[in-house]
């Protein structure tokens, strides 16, 4: 017993004595004896992998082994890891694993370990190495094929043949700001590449000296799948559908998706679908994968609540009419006929779509109203449960119908004044407002105050108005409406106001256009009980009005038309719509767009000089001329291309603008005209002005030229017309008549003859001469009444005679006896005679003379005697008063 207890205590103080020993183990300079042994290092792919295991003397260690790990690349420390032994795994083989930066074929990789533990190492006694791929007769480039993600680095490496000398390493389709190339050793060249750009069809090249030797690179995205969502069609079947990610179609890239754990064939179409054995809440789980990494999306979900219907299938249209038809369908699901459904109808014709929805338990079939008559229609339908809707099904196959014709839509009416006329204006009715081809239109019109006197007229349906002589004083009632072979519209009624003044002379707004229209805005009015109306119309034509018409609440527009032209000044007027006649508001004249007025504008460009100041006028210029505003003009005087002054105004209807106080010199006149976008229409005439002496001179030389050209043409008449001149002014003197038997009786003596003084000279008075009776004194002139003597072959018949003096020539005018005065035919008459008859005296064969008792009867041959009678100066000869006429003094 006592040798028991004696071997109890040795073998006790024994293992104390081990355990000082092991812990004192190393002490000597802070070594620890306690490492890695068998240590083993290998590669696979492009990963190394270190295995080892501990030394015996670490089994008498309590606490955590810190094993350190360093990473040599050609010698150079690259990578440092640690790997801690927990106390229970003393003993049993380590392992560690890395993927280095580099290509194993591109270098030698070395892995040392040592032990860390209570601050003390044991020595780097465990060194493994990995050589590179050694040189050969062409430069190598590694890795080959290997796929990288976007946005990290990447290194290659260039093996050149030994004595070789390197030139260049570098990535197809990058810049060398991406690109660094270093070497390593004597044959080995290192190029690390920042890649940002993914892969397109093919991988990327990577060339060390020519394109003859390199390597192909993949570059992609790991996977970026996102938004899973779980739904059922067929109430049988789970359908998962979701985004997914960026990823190339390459073998190197391609995902693997799987589905609760099931394959998912077309996984990459973002699509999966499984059977289901029972409904319920549940969870469903996406898996994607590729060679960069790995994603798992969730998603939970009671189908049921899920329910993602087929399009409704066989849709027809049946019991077409004018403006409704009804559409059917069948379900490919026949479980569907105990669903509550919703359904959308949507009904497009042209550029236009109307969308309804209708509900109820399995619907088959809907009715759609307000269609357009004669019209073609395409539908389609789509539907989705109403309790816990989830979304709408696709659109059905769509189907197209065409409804029946109807009578035409009401018109679209409108008036335009144009000078007497009354033009009534319609609208052309569009497909959809005719309801089938338009046959003719029916205008008829009547005074306000005179309904029953209904005048009627038909418009063939090429023509879209219709001109009316009105009376401008009445109200009339103008209804318009257009027929097709359905029938006859509803009449439109419009009515035209008396003519109270002439609109077309209103004060005009100017207005801005913009993005080819016009915004036109207006005060409200309190008559527009139905709107209002604008009408607009190029200012410079007699054109067709267009219009618009406005609710009553808005007071403000867009104007556009097809026919808006730049540089063309445009007239909107604004009406108010009421119960009666629309009452004039406004109106707006503007551009579009304003255009840049051309050079010579001013064609009739005129210059006038007023002493020292020069006026250019011009006319005006036409509206259709001005493709922008006018604001004014301004006149520029230069003078050998110098500015002498200038004169403007901001009147834009001037016509004329002065320059004053110029001097005597030839200068160049230049008009523009003020627009928005500065001076154009540059329109020049150049003038020499004339001194007041030479203008005073020209006057002088016209004036005398006309004078002698006046006098010119007087004297070629007066010498052309000379002998008729003389015949009126200067007529022959009568050669007095002597009888050849001188009167005997007693009161039948002849007078002297007085003659008055004139006021002339002696040389203008002509002798009078003395007519002597024997017996009588001769200075003494007198005349007395003497009887006719008539002689017939019996002897004379005493008759009394008449006493009178011959009338002068009646073709001796006035005028011509004030310019030519003839003393011997202005007499003056003797008291008790008168001017005898100058008529012409009867022809043939006998001579009347005029007597108390009548005329008698001369022979000719007693005229002729009296005629033939000679008349001698010296002898006394009858006083006959016929020819002997008295000078009349002038008045």
């Amino acid at each position: 017993m006592r040798r028991t207890i004696m071997i109890s205590w040795l073998l006790l103080f024994v293992s104390l004595f081990y355990q000082s020993t092991q812990d004192g183990i190393g002490k000597e300079k802070g070594v620890l004896h306690c490492g890695p042994q068998n240590m083993t290092l290998e590669k696979f792919d492009q990963m190394i992998l270190s295995t080892w295991q501990d030394d015996p003397s670490c089994f008498a260690l309590r606490d955590v082994l810190i094993y350190e790990l360093v990473v040599l690349i050609e010698d150079q420390e690259v990578h440092h890891d640690k790997l801690a032994v927990l106390h229970n795994q003393i003993g049993s083989t380590h392992s560690w694993s890395w993927t280095p930066y580099l290509a194993l074929e591109c270098a030698s990789h070395s892995v040392r370990i040592s032990l860390r533990y209570n601050n003390r190492t044991s020595p780097w006694t465990q060194e493994k190495t990995l050589p590179g791929r050694g040189a050969s007769k062409k430069p190598q480039v590694f890795p080959r094929d290997k796929v990288f993600e976007v946005g990290r680095h990447g290194n290659f490496c260039c093996i050149m043949p030994a004595g070789a000398v390197f030139n260049k390493m570098y990535m197809s389709g990058y810049n060398n700001s991406n690109m660094k190339t270093r070497k390593i050793n004597n044959q080995t060249y290192v190029l690390t590449v920042l890649l940002d750009q993914p892969s397109n069809n093919s991988c990327t090249n990577v060339i060390c000296q020519t394109s003859d030797y390199g390597a192909c690179a993949y570059i992609g995205y790991r996977p970026d799948d996102r938004d899973l969502q779980c739904e059922t069609q067929d109430l049988e079947s789970v359908d998962c559908l979701w985004t997914v990610g960026k990823e190339l179609p390459k073998r190197q890239l391609s995902t693997e998706y799987q589905l609760n754990g099931s394959d998912c064939p077309n996984g990459s179409k973002g699509r999966c679908s499984q059977r289901i054995q029972e409904v319920g809440e549940r969870t469903w789980t996406l898996t994607a994968k590729n060679n960069l990494g790995k994603r798992e999306l969730t998603d939970r979900a009671d189908l049921m609540k899920r329910v993602h219907m087929f399009a409704p299938e066989g849709v027809s249209a049946s019991a077409v009419n004018a403006r409704n038809v009804t559409l059917s369908w069948r379900w490919k699901v026949l479980r569907y006929s105990n669903l509550n459904i919703t359904c959308q109808v949507n009904v497009s014709h042209f550029e236009t779509n109307t969308m309804s929805e209708i509900f109820g338990v399995g619907l088959l079939s809907v009715v759609v109203t307000d269609l357009i008559p004669n019209w073609t229609y395409n539908v389609a339908v789509r539907c989705g449960t109403t309790e816990h809707f989830w979304k709408w099904s696709n659109w059905s196959a769509s189907v197209n119908f065409h409804t029946r014709g109807d009578v035409p839509d009401a018109l679209d009416v409108w008036m335009q004044a144009r000078d007497n006329q009354t033009v009534i204006i319609w609208k052309e009715p569009q497909s959809n407002e005719s309801h089938g081809d338009i046959l003719e239109y029916e205008v008829s019109w009547t005074e306000n105050a005179e309904r029953e006197r209904l005048n009627k007229t038909k418009v063939d349906h090429n023509f879209l108005s219709v001109s009316l002589t009105l009376d401008p004083t009445e109200e009339h009632i103008v209804t318009v409406s257009a027929r097709n072979i359905n029938g006859s519209s509803s009449p439109t009624t419009i009515v035209i106001p008396r003519r109270k003044s002439d609109i077309t002379n209103v004060e005009t707004d100017g207005i801005i256009g913009s993005d080819g229209g016009f915004n036109l805005s207006w005060s409200v009015s309190s008559a527009a009980s139905c709107g209002y109306v604008v009408d607009w119309c190029p200012a410079s034509e007699n054109c067709r009005v267009e219009w618009l018409k406005v609710p009553p609440n808005v007071t403000n527009t867009r104007v556009f038309s097809k026919s808006f032209k730049a540089g063309v000044r445009y007239s909107l007027s604004v009406y108010a719509c009421t119960n009666r006649a629309p009452v004039f508001l406004e109106r707006r004249e503007g551009y579009t767009e304003e255009k840049r007025i051309e050079d010579s504008l001013f064609q009739s460009l005129k210059w006038n000089q007023r002493d020292s100041d020069v006026e250019i006028s011009w006319e005006p210029v036409p509206l259709r001329n001005q493709p922008a505003f006018i604001y004014g003009y301004v006149l520029y005087v230069d003078n050998n291309n110098n500015k002498v002054l200038s004169v403007s105004t901001d009147d834009p209807k001037a016509s004329s603008l002065t320059a004053t106080n110029l001097n005597i010199n030839t200068y160049t006149f230049t008009v523009k005209a003020k627009t928005a976008a500065g001076e154009e229409g540059t329109t020049t005439i150049t003038a020499t002005l004339n001194s007041l002496t030479d203008n005073l001179i020209e006057i002088v030389c016209v004036s005398l030229v006309a004078v002698f050209g006046l006098l010119s043409l007087v004297t070629i008449l007066c010498f052309r017309h000379w002998s008729c001149i003389k015949h009126k002014v200067y007529p022959p003197i009568p050669t007095p008549v002597l009888r050849d038997k001188w009167l005997t009786t007693g009161e039948n003596r002849c007078h002297h003859l007085r003659v008055d003084q004139f006021p002339h000279s002696e040389a203008d008075v002509m002798d009078v001469p003395e007519l002597h009776k024997p017996g009588a004194p001769v200075n003494d002139y007198v005349i007395q009444n003497v009887s006719a003597h008539t002689q017939t072959e019996k002897g004379y018949y005493n008759q009394p005679v008449r006493n009178c003096i011959p009338q002068p020539s009646s073709a001796i005018h006035p005028p011509l006896r004030s310019l030519f005065p003839n003393p011997l035919y202005s007499l003056t008459m003797v008291p008790g005679y008168q001017w005898c008859s100058s008529g012409p005296e009867p022809q043939g064969g006998t001579h009347l003379e005029r007597s108390s008792d009548g005329y008698q009867p001369h022979s000719e041959a007693e005229r002729s005697s009296v005629n033939q009678t000679e008349v001698r100066p010296d002898s006394p000869i009858s006083c006959v008063s016929t020819y002997i006429l008295l000078p009349q003094s002038p008045q």
